[in-house]
Parts: C-alpha cells; sequence; structure tokens
C-alpha cells in the first residue's frame, strides 16, 4: 500500500484539478476576497500577514474589481499600498472571476522586479492561487518571469512598457499600467502606451483598464492625462470628529489656516503632529482620522456623486445612481493607516528648499503634480486663503449693480456661474450650477431655463434677476444653445464661441442676427488678461470700494477645485508663423470656473456697448438712494464726466440734483 500511495496522492491532485473547472465560488466582491485569501508576503511588505483592506482602500479595490466599470485611474502618493492592491485584484481575477490579466511595469527590468518580488508571493502565499499553480517552484513553460499560465487556464502576462512589441498579440480582459507616469509618452513612435495596451482589450466580455501612478511634472505626467480624461475625479472625505462637516485632507502647512500642523523640538525636529478643521478649527490626531474614515466616502469634485465602496453609487441628492463607466482616484499618504501624520512633516522639514528634494516630496508624499513654471498664473491656495464671508444674508451683496452669467457646455454636463457686479466692475461670486447628463436633452436644457430664471435678492428684499447671459455655443452643441437663446430671448441670453485669433475685443456682438441669433465673437484671450491681473488685487479689510477686486465666497461650493479651475491656465510659448508667442493654455486642467467668468465679462461687454448699462451712473443713482450725499464723496467714485451724466440721468428721473 505504501508503494502505491504517492500514485493515490498524484491521482488525487489529478482529479483535483480536474473538478475545479467544475467549482465556483459564490460571487464576492474584491474586497471579499482579499480579506478572506489575499496575504502580505514577507519579501515585498513591510508588515507580512494577512491582509486587512484599509477604509480608504475598499473603494478602490473594488472598482478595479466591479464589471461595470471600465476604466480606473489611481493618481496617488506613496504608501497607501497600490502594488498591494494591484495583486489583490490579480489573485482575484485569475482565481475568482477566471480572466485573463496583462500588466505592464515601465521598463523589462521593473517587469521583472514585479514578477520575482509580488507576483511569486501571491501565488506562493494564497493557497487557492497556489492550487491552480502545479507548476510552482520549478522550471515550466507555464511559468516563466513574464507569463504565468494557470491550471483553470487563465494567464497573466507581465511585460516592459518601452518596446512596442509588448503591447501586441495578447488577447486580455484587463490591462493594468503600474507607474504609469513613469512611462515613454510615445512606444517606438506607435503611439501612447494606454491607446496600445487598450487594444488587447477587444472582443473582452468586461474589458478593464486600471492605470496607477505617483505623478510626475506638469507637461509629461501620463497618469494626469490619463485621469482627467475621466468624468468623475473622487477625492476621500472624512468627518471632522468635533463638526461633524465632511473634507478632505489637505497639506496646510504653516501659512494656512486650516490642514496638517505640527510642532518643532530644539533641534528643529518633529514633535508632534495633528490636523486643524477647515470648519470649526478644532483639532484631531492621526488615530482619530483613523477611525473617522471608517465611514468616509469617495466625492466626486466636480459632479457632487459619491460611494463608500464602488458598488453603490450616488447623486448628490442622495439619490442611488447608476455605476459609472470610468472613475479616478485622488488620494495621498495623509490617509494612509500605517504611515504617521509625524513622518510626512519629517519628510518635509528635510526639504530645506532642495529643488530636487521639494519635486519628491510633492510627487511622492503629496500626490501631486510638479508644475515647473508658473509663469503668470495666479496661486490658488492664495485665493482660497482670502475666501469671504459676504457682509449679510441675502445672496446678493448691496454693492451690486447688475448679475451677470455664463454658461459653459461640456460633453456630459452644463456648468453655470453668476457674477454680481459693481462699481469699477468689481466682482462678487454669487452662485454655481452643475447640471449633469446629455446636453441635447430637452430634460437638462430645462433644468437650465431653471437656473436662467433664477431670482436672487438684495439685503433690503430687492429681487434681482441676472442682466444678461452668455452660453457657450462653439462646441458640437451649437444648434441647442441656438435654440434656447430663441425660447428664453435673443439679445438677453447670447450665443458665444471663441475667438480663432488672438488680440479680438472681449466680446464683438454682430449687429445683425445669423440663423435668428446674435452668436457673438469673445476674445477670451484678453479676457483672461483682464481676469489673472484683477485676481491679484488684494481684498482690503476692512472692505472699501476696490475697481476690479474678484471677491470668493467662503462657502463649500467655492473649494478647492473651484479655485484651481478659475486659476487653471497660464501663458506657454508656441510657434505662430516662425514666430515665438505666448498663448494661455490649461495644460489639460479642468477651467469651466475660468470660462465662465470669461462668459460673464463678455455679458456684461455687451450690455455696456449695445444696451447702455452704465456702471458709473448706476452707481451715483444707489449712492443717491441711499442717503443725501455731499458731491465730492461722488466725484471720487466717477470721473468728472460720468458724474456729469450721472447727474443728468438723476434729474430725468426725479427732477432733483443729487448734488444739493
Amino acid at each position: 500500500m505504501s508503494i502505491l500511495r504517492p500514485w493515490i496522492n498524484d491521482l488525487q491532485k489529478a482529479v483535483s484539478l480536474g473538478l475545479q473547472g467544475l467549482y465556483k465560488e459564490p460571487p464576492m466582491t474584491a474586497v471579499e476576497w482579499a480579506d478572506k485569501h489575499f496575504y502580505m508576503s514577507a519579501e515585498s511588505s513591510y508588515n507580512e500577514g494577512r491582509w486587512k483592506t484599509a477604509p480608504f482602500q475598499v473603494a478602490i479595490l473594488n472598482a478595479m474589481g466591479n464589471d461595470l466599470i471600465r476604466v480606473v485611474n489611481f493618481r496617488k502618493s506613496a504608501r497607501i499600498g497600490y502594488t498591494k492592491l494591484l495583486m489583490a485584484n490579480i489573485g482575484y481575477k485569475i482565481q475568482h472571476k477566471r480572466r485573463n490579466v496583462m500588466m505592464w511595469s515601465p521598463t523589462d527590468p521593473d517587469a521583472e522586479d514585479i514578477s520575482k518580488s509580488h507576483v511569486n508571493g501571491l501565488i506562493r502565499d494564497v493557497p487557492v492561487l497556489l492550487d491552480l499553480a502545479p507548476w510552482f517552484g520549478r522550471k515550466h513553460s507555464d511559468n516563466t518571469l513574464d507569463q504565468k499560465v494557470f491550471s483553470n487556464r487563465r494567464t497573466l502576462w507581465i511585460r516592459g512598457g518601452k518596446a512596442s512589441r509588448n503591447y501586441r498579440e495578447k488577447s486580455a480582459d484587463e490591462v493594468i499600467y503600474d507607474e504609469l507616469s513613469k512611462f515613454d509618452a510615445d512606444v517606438e513612435g506607435e503611439g501612447d502606451p494606454v491607446t496600445l495596451g487598450d487594444k488587447r482589450l477587444n472582443g473582452a466580455v468586461y474589458p478593464k483598464s486600471i492605470r496607477g501612478s505617483t505623478p510626475g511634472k506638469e507637461d509629461t505626467c501620463q497618469i494626469s492625462k490619463a485621469s482627467d480624461e475621466s468624468p468623475y475625479r473622487l477625492n476621500f472625505q472624512i468627518a471632522c470628529p468635533h463638526c461633524r462637516q465632511e473634507q478632505m485632507l489637505k497639506w496646510g502647512g504653516k501659512d494656512c489656516a486650516y490642514g496638517l500642523k505640527w510642532e518643532k523640538n530644539a533641534l528643529g525636529e518633529a514633535e508632534k503632529a495633528w490636523y486643524l478643521c477647515e470648519y470649526c478649527a478644532g483639532i484631531f490626531f492621526h488615530q482619530d482620522m483613523v477611525l473617522a474614515s471608517e465611514a468616509g466616502r469617495w466625492v466626486c469634485e466636480v459632479t457632487g456623486i459619491w460611494t463608500r465602496d464602488s458598488m453603490d453609487w450616488f447623486g448628490a441628492d442622495g439619490e442611488p445612481i447608476r455605476t459609472p463607466r470610468s472613475v479616478t482616484f485622488l488620494c495621498w499618504a495623509i490617509y494612509s493607516t500605517w504611515s504617521t501624520w509625524l513622518s510626512l512633516v519629517d519628510e518635509w522639514l528635510k526639504v530645506k528648499g532642495d529643488r530636487e528634494k521639494l519635486i519628491t516630496f510633492i510627487n511622492t508624499t503629496r500626490g501631486e503634480v510638479w508644475i515647473e513654471d508658473q509663469g503668470d498664473r495666479v496661486e490658488w491656495e492664495l485665493l482660497y486663503g482670502r475666501r469671504e464671508i459676504y457682509p449679510n444674508t441675502a445672496q446678493v451683496p448691496e454693492q451690486a449693480l447688475g448679475l451677470f452669467g455664463g454658461i459653459d457646455t461640456q460633453d456630459d454636463r452644463y456648468e453655470g456661474r453668476v457674477w454680481a457686479i459693481g462699481a469699477g466692475e468689481e466682482k462678487w461670486l454669487i452662485h454655481r450650477f452643475i447640471l449633469g447628463g446629455d446636453p441635447a436633452s430637452a430634460e437638462l436644457r430645462r433644468k437650465v431655463g431653471v437656473e436662467l430664471q433664477r431670482e436672487f435678492k438684495r439685503p433690503d428684499g430687492t429681487p434681482m434677476r441676472v442682466e444678461r447671459w452668455c452660453w457657450d455655443a462653439g462646441g458640437h452643441y451649437s444648434d441647442e444653445v441656438a435654440e434656447e437663446s430663441v425660447k428664453h430671448g435673443v439679445r438677453w441670453v447670447i450665443p458665444i464661441f471663441g475667438a480663432s485669433t488672438y488680440g479680438k475685443p472681449i466680446a464683438n456682438f454682430p449687429r445683425r442676427r445669423k440663423n435668428k441669433v446674435y452668436k457673438t465673437e469673445v476674445g477670451t484671450d484678453n479676457a483672461k488678461e483682464l481676469i489673472y491681473s484683477r485676481l491679484r488685487i488684494q481684498v482690503p479689510q476692512p472692505w472699501s470700494a476696490t475697481p476690479g477686486c474678484i471677491h470668493l465666497p467662503l462657502i463649500d461650493w467655492c473649494d478647492e477645485d473651484e479655485l484651481k479651475q478659475l486659476t487653471a491656465e497660464r501663458k506657454k510659448p508656441v510657434m505662430v508663423k516662425g514666430k515665438r508667442e505666448l498663448r494661455w493654455d490649461s495644460g489639460g486642467r479642468r477651467n469651466e470656473a475660468l470660462d465662465c467668468l470669461v462668459y460673464a465679462i463678455a455679458a456684461l461687454r455687451i450690455s455696456q456697448l449695445r444696451f447702455g448699462f452704465d456702471l458709473d451712473a448706476l452707481e451715483a443713482q444707489r449712492l443717491a438712494a441711499a442717503r443725501p450725499i455731499k458731491a465730492e464723496v461722488v466725484a471720487k467714485r466717477i470721473n468728472d464726466q460720468s458724474a456729469q451724466d450721472a447727474n443728468a440721468a438723476f434729474l430725468s428721473t426725479t427732477g432733483n440734483s443729487p448734488w444739493l
């Protein structure tokens, strides 16, 4: 019997392998599978042992596993477990979902290191995978550095990303790009790596493309390019333990009123680190963050959609919505449950003005793109820090003389902003709307119509409506915008398009209608020059009339993302007819807030140049109506000619002089 035992054991193994094709586990999410089966191997982990998905990782790993999500982008810092998430996902796909997976690293040596340090440990230490790898530990055609063929006939390919031949021939259900920002932007002259790799998914029933990386430098960062293509950019938000306000955790620093703070000892070393809530200024610590993250949400900075686990998705109103097809997760080391905040501060204190160290810190610790040259840009952080609580509870400041709006048209939404304009073109941002859906649909256009008719109130209760709207009609939906202009009033809602050449007037309103509407050319470059110069004007404290000043509200929707959009563009050199010229460029960053302000200014210019909207005269009337006022006070606000015009306007309506 002892002689037969080896043969019996081999027969049992053969029968077991044969029956594996007939057995299928009950359906599990990627997180459920990982928490049950995955193991952190000694050679590739700081802490060897059984895996437990951290709260902030749940939605990321489940998004990798959710068949309804076709594209997952992950722009990250170091130390948040990305490679482990990839390994757990690969094990889940090979064993549980029985998919063919192809993974690229930036170079062939990188791919070999992944195969040796991570994939081998994955197979060895996860029993359900080891059962599918009878060749493990010995030479076999199914067990090479760049290819693993499992007994369920599913294959894992691990290749370097530099050679175009590595993107050919294979047919995969899922493709993965590890550290995408380090890939060549053009692979041997055949195109970008993501486009080449995603072609391997043609014919897959559940195609999946996963792209992840720490970011790099602005103009060459592949992960930023990939993530910007997704309509949904998700940040992790937790509730402050004190005021319960949800917020995305930010770096802060000594010059900011919120964020990560620290104390140093006599040697200049970090001794204590904590977080200061941006809403209530309450203090909480790393362990409080870990506890709060159990109920954290991933929230889209643009549309407001959110999820906790990537299986159930909700709109900004809390109602369930269908699962998005493409998502981007943005995450940095402050959320790590195993890396303390004190260690982040230690890294920062070691920078000490060293440019190369600063680049590394921005990329790998804060998970942000390094912007080499700020050029003419205005720092969004400065605008964020100077946001104001408007001095009354009304929607419109009492100094406002008129409201003007701009609407930006995107392929999946309409975005609008309303600006209050005062004397000297002082501006206050008072309202924003973002409406998602098909821009051609009657329902979405009806919702925009509601926003067009929205009524605002002055402090004294006087109702105000927007004087004039400019609506972006330069893309695929020009006919729809024209129809809305006709419906709501061709002189009230103006379709606009950007000028094809530089140096054009901010608004070139036509004298005649064309196709029933006054489609207007907008000199966006001149408008942006004006905006960026005025964003630099400091807000006086306490407030006093400041011509040109741009005011921003301290309110939840005027957040980091809104101000990043407002400051998204800078001048970059380009060659035009053989000459080097500077052109405004967003670098692929979202800039809807800036565009809407451009359009609102165009609406103001049209009103001034073609419809007699006179800020000086209106200001004189406002002051006269508010209280008796001496001539010299008014004269400080308006020039002599404008004062005469204002006086004439006043006499024509009241028969009394405001100078008395």
